[in-house]
């Protein structure tokens, strides 16, 4: 069809004014994220435009620890990030107005200690010098299993709380401690450098939650349905990376500054657990075992931290516009199962 003229100024002037409007109607998210591998669904839904497609405009602001993420948002310095299970659980029991949406990630977490060592086993850890970073779920996570062990974390040995993995790595090559916790892909960079992995997190917990995405209760009473699109865009991401192994792995290349081979084999590691689940029932059992532990009081009544909803009609809704997925099925089924 062949328009004049004045029609096509018009109809340039509407596409125009069409965009200008999709791009104002897109909301602002800021976002804290750690550089791992179970943070890799942040760069796939950027990277691959299932924030834009949820209409977010979201800034990936990096952070080296959790304890320094969740204080950003805490102050409001960021609207939503995933800051381990500990930190969250921790600044909550401490009266903080945090929320669990979501998950980002789950296990991945290891010991390791230098080749010949004579520590085998968490037993083996009395009596020595142990490197972690404070407020990980997989710091958390040993300190559980110290004390299964009946080991005391406070007395029985010494726990050095570093920045970051890096520093982990670095402590135990040299000899300054014994063994040090790190998480994906700093095991398999510990590995390469000559270390040695000697247990995983998920070997100690199974199917033990990490990193969880939070909001203060400001941001899920002020913009309840953007959190909602958010959750849907990781969701499409996570489903993503299932059948674009090469796009995925080009996508998180952007953000984690390793070679290809350890990224794939990181990301994709039986060890990781990638669901975007809240799993409410597991973080009532980190909770458990971090009272036990003492690492935390747990006065505090838990319940009114978990805000499940958002998540709830994110999944529901993808299932609903895709019935044949079997993917969105099954992670209707496990919402139902991990949280209800």
């Amino acid at each position: 069809m062949k328009f004049s003229s004045g029609a096509a100024r018009f109809l340039s002037a509407a596409v125009l004014f069409s965009a200008a409007v999709g791009s104002a109607t897109a909301e602002s998210v800021r976002v804290g994220y750690l550089p791992a591998i179970g943070h890799a669904k942040y760069f796939i839904a950027y990277e691959q435009g299932f924030f834009k497609k949820e209409k977010l405009d979201v800034d990936l602001v990096e952070f080296q620890n959790s304890a320094d993420g969740i204080s950003a948002v805490v102050s409001g310095k960021l609207d939503t990030g995933s800051f381990s299970t500990p930190a969250p659980l921790l600044f909550y029991s401490r009266g903080s107005d945090i929320r669990i949406v979501g998950g980002i990630m789950g296990q991945d977490g290891s010991v390791i200690v230098k080749p010949g060592s004579d520590i085998r086993s968490i037993a083996d850890l009395r009596g020595k010098k142990v490197a972690t970073v404070r407020l990980a779920s997989s710091d958390a996570v040993l300190r559980a299993a110290l004390k299964e062990a009946k080991i005391d974390w406070r007395s029985d040995l010494e726990i050095f709380e570093l920045k970051n993995p890096p520093a982990v790595i670095e402590s135990v090559k040299s000899g300054q401690v014994d063994a040090g916790v790190v998480w994906g892909p700093f095991d398999l960079r510990a590995e390469q450098q000559g270390l040695k992995v000697i247990v995983r997190s998920g070997d100690i917990y199974p199917g033990h939650p990490c990193c969880r995405l939070i909001v203060s209760g400001a941001e899920l009473k002020k913009r309840p349905q953007v959190i909602e699109g958010f959750l849907r865009a990781l969701l499409q991401a996570e489903r993503f990376s299932q059948s674009h192994r090469k796009e995925t792995i080009d996508s998180i290349a952007k953000y984690v500054k390793l070679d290809r081979d350890t990224l794939e084999k990181s990301f994709y590691t039986p060890n990781l657990d990638q669901t975007t689940d809240p799993n409410v029932k597991g973080v009532q059992q980190f909770w458990l075992a971090l009272v036990a532990s003492n690492f935390i009081d747990g006065k505090r009544p838990l319940d009114p931290i978990f805000a499940i909803k958002p998540y709830q009609d994110a999944i529901e809704s993808l299932a609903k516009e895709n019935p044949k997925d079997v993917f969105y099925q099954e992670r209707l089924k496990q919402f139902r199962e991990r949280n209800l």
